[in-house]
């Protein structure tokens, strides 16, 4: 396997870097977010964890694609502008259900499809909320949630711990794993992000029970694991701690 290019690198430091946490412009409809399209069908809906698990490398894997930096030459690529001002304002996303034909039209949006075991989740370019391609803004943002499953962690790949006491709609718990993804491969090394993309960032989510959260929030504490709080501007409570992702 060979190692990372300098224009990998350079978009790994970009993550590495952190968030420039601009202020929200005045106008709602120019408020930045990434878009985020779960494929869930009515007849055979997948798995929660498995489309949350979609989620997560999906949106992680936007930020780290070839089209968000620049080129051989230098140029900007084709995601770039959109991506870097994002990047240097307050990080949001927003899921949106979408099933049969809108699945369909939603792969023709510049983004990216995950699939596990069965279960698709799509990240899409980030951009102004009133800006929305008109195929993705008439997707529905809620109404639709998943049973909960318990799987066993994956051995070997990095896990993200949801609070589970916070009960997040898929949606939501969509939009939060896909944050915490992309604050842990900023807190790995190049090495060690190279290493998990070549595994296409793959990942356990776990909704965690109240034993599994303390020895998360423990690993947190001794810098071994990274966490999510949310602004609060749906469903949970402003500064709450909704994932831990542990490497």
């Amino acid at each position: 396997m060979s190692g990372p290019d300098s224009r990998w690198r350079e978009r790994h430091a970009v993550l590495a870097a952190g968030y420039g946490g601009r202020d929200d412009p005045a106008d709602p409809a120019l408020v930045l977010a990434m878009p985020i399209v779960l494929h869930i069908p009515k007849a055979d809906p997948p798995k929660r964890t498995a489309l949350l698990e979609a989620a997560a490398s999906a949106a992680v894997a936007l930020c780290l694609d070839e089209r968000v930096g620049l080129t051989e030459d230098g140029e900007p690529g084709p995601w770039h502008e959109d991506y870097s001002v994002w990047v240097g304002a307050r990080i949001r996303k927003v899921s949106r259900r979408a099933r049969g034909a809108q699945w369909l039209a939603a792969q023709e949006v510049p983004g990216i499809t995950v699939d596990v075991d069965g279960a698709q989740a799509r990240a899409l370019v980030p951009g102004p909320v009133g800006e929305l391609d008109p195929r993705i803004k008439k997707l529905q943002i809620g109404g639709t949630d998943l049973e909960h499953d318990e799987p066993e962690p994956e051995p070997g790949i990095p896990v993200l711990w949801i609070d589970s006491a916070l009960e997040m709609t898929v949606g939501k718990a969509s939009a939060q794993v896909g944050h915490a993804s992309m604050l842990l491969a900023a807190a790995m090394s190049e090495k060690q992000c190279w290493a998990w993309a070549q595994n296409d960032f793959r990942c356990s989510v776990r909704d965690a029970s109240p034993k599994q959260w303390a020895e998360a929030v423990g690993r947190l504490k001794r810098s071994e694991a990274v966490a999510v709080r949310d602004a609060g501007f749906t469903e949970v409570a402003p500064g709450s701690m909704t994932v831990i992702a542990v490497p």
